[in-house]
Parts: structure tokens; C-alpha cells; sequence
């Protein structure tokens, strides 16, 4: 292994080659088209091709209801058609509150329509199932989804906070790959580090798509997260003459799973500050000083 372990690389899903940065469209909930197509359109520019988005996104974070981050999207889909085949546009299903989870066959189906239709696509390129739903079997799951495919609405498969069990569980049923899995991942939140997820990805050839990669903005405030991981992270910042919140990014990067790091920002100018994470060089003893100030203890 190299002593830089930031891949800068594109990412493979499927057939569709990725940057090493997405644009996730959770916060993309602006009134104004205009606004979001510069967004967009700024995320394109600097690569970040992967467009993250689900039926569920403007739900909260002061949307304006279920689907409404899709329809935006579609919005500016109708109004800028050209940036359509720039872009890998992902969505995801499964979650319908207050249930709050169905991923039965007659629901999965009826959610890929619907988001289909608000994003004023034919197809969408990768399709999530957003969170398990404990209730359906996972042989249901890969039916519906294969279903989808051979109609022709969807490209690729993947699923968003599943654990490894969960993942293999639909496995076990697809007739093709799994494309992606999407856990939370940043230097708060060390989970599929541990649980086996990177493991699977890089046994399987399975992108991950990390969510959360600032852990919701506390690692830019500090709130709730062990003070010497933030001085380690502003420590590393000076060195490398960026901002604390692009080694954190650096950081998601550094894992040999390669994972794609999705960003949130709805500030044109945060976004192109984000690249900065592909010339940062973390080396070995960088990632497991995260680590260990992320945990708290010596590794043993």
C-alpha cells in the first residue's frame, strides 16, 4: 500500500464511472429552480458526476415535503435537459413516514414511479433501497428490484444503512451485483470501518457512497465530538494549508475502499473548496491518529 492513501480516483458503479466526491440533494431544499441549477451545475463543473437524492429528502431540513427534493431536481432537469446526461442520478426508496419502512413489492414499485415522475427521467441510474425494511424478505427485495431493472426504469441496485448480515441477505437473492452501499462514515463516525461494510466492498467490488462526511456539521462546530480529534483535524489542517473540514473529507477518501465522499453544501464556493481533498496527502500515521482521537484510546 502507498504511503499516501488518498485515491483521488474515479470510483466505479456499474458501468458508470464517478468522482471521488458526490452531490447529495438532502439540504437542496431552496425555493428557487435557479439556485438549485447553479448548485447542480457547479457540482457537474467540478466533477462530482454522482447525484445523491431520495423520495423522502425535503421531509425535514426545512423541505417542504415528501418528494420535494425530487421534484426540484426535476425541475431543473426540465429547465437545463443537457445536465442530465452529465450527471449519474441516484435516488432511493423504501422509507414512507410514519410507517416508517416498505420495502414490500407493491410499495418499491410505486415509490421508483413516483420518483420517476418528479424527476421527469425515464430511468434512473442508481436506485437505493434507503433503509431496511425488516418486515419484507429479502428475496421480495431483489424481485422488485430486478423487476425494475428488466422494465427498464432503473440501471443499478444498491442500499443505503444496511448492515453486512442485511447486505448478503439481498445478495443472496439479486441475479446481478450489488452497485453501492452508502453508510454513514467521517472521522465521528467510524462504524463501517468495524462492522465489516468496507470489508464487503472491497471483497465484492462494491462501491461505498459515505453520508455524513462532517458528521452533520459537528465536526465544523466541535459539538459532541472528543476535542482532541479536533485539534488533531485542525492540526492537520495548518499542515496541509486547507480548512478542517477538508481533511475531514480527506480523510472518508483515504480508506482502500475508495469510498465516494457525498457533500451537502448548498454553497457553490464550499463545494469547490471541497476538492481541495484530493491534494491533501493523510499518510498511515494521519488516518490512525484520526482513529485513535475519534475513539478516545490507543488502538491496541
Amino acid at each position: 500500500m502507498p504511503d499516501s492513501l488518498v485515491n483521488g480516483s474515479l470510483r466505479r458503479i456499474g458501468p458508470f464511472a464517478v468522482g471521488p466526491l458526490a452531490y447529495g440533494c438532502w439540504r437542496l431544499t431552496t425555493d428557487s429552480v435557479d439556485d438549485a441549477q447553479a448548485l447542480v451545475e457547479t457540482a457537474l463543473g467540478l466533477g462530482m458526476n454522482l447525484v445523491d437524492n431520495a423520495d423522502v429528502y425535503g421531509f425535514d431540513w426545512g423541505g417542504s415535503g415528501f418528494g420535494a427534493n425530487e421534484e426540484l431536481l426535476g425541475r431543473v432537469l426540465a429547465q437545463a435537459p443537457s445536465l442530465r446526461e452529465r450527471m449519474v442520478l441516484a435516488t432511493k426508496g423504501g422509507i414512507i413516514p410514519p410507517t416508517p419502512y416498505d420495502s414490500s413489492a407493491a410499495y418499491l414499485e410505486s415509490a421508483c414511479d413516483e420518483s420517476l415522475r418528479r424527476l421527469q427521467t425515464d430511468v434512473i441510474d442508481l436506485y437505493q433501497i434507503h433503509r431496511p425494511d425488516t418486515l419484507t424478505h429479502p428475496a421480495e427485495v431483489a424481485a422488485t428490484l430486478a423487476s425494475l431493472r428488466e422494465k427498464g426504469k432503473i440501471r443499478e441496485v444498491g442500499i443505503s444503512n444496511h448492515t453486512p448480515a442485511q447486505h448478503e441477505a439481498l445478495v443472496a437473492h439479486l441475479p446481478f451485483p450489488l452497485a453501492t452501499t452508502q453508510p454513514e462514515y467521517s472521522p465521528a463516525h467510524l462504524d463501517p470501518l468495524r462492522d465489516g461494510t468496507f470489508d464487503v466492498c472491497m471483497r465484492d467490488g462494491v462501491a461505498a457512497l459515505a453520508w455524513s462526511p462532517l458528521a452533520g456539521g459537528r465536526l465544523l462546530t466541535g459539538d459532541g465530538v472528543r476535542p482532541e480529534l479536533i485539534a488533531t483535524l485542525d492540526e492537520l489542517a495548518e499542515r496541509e494549508g486547507v480548512d478542517r473540514a477538508t481533511i475531514c473529507i480527506a480523510f472518508v477518501l483515504a480508506h482502500p475502499a475508495a469510498p465516494v465522499a457525498i457533500l451537502g453544501t448548498q454553497t457553490p464556493a464550499r463545494l469547490a473548496a471541497a476538492m481541495g481533498a484530493l491534494d491533501v496527502s493523510l499518510d498511515r500515521a494521519d488516518v490512525y491518529r484520526i482513529i485513535q482521537d475519534s475513539d478516545g484510546v490507543p488502538l491496541p
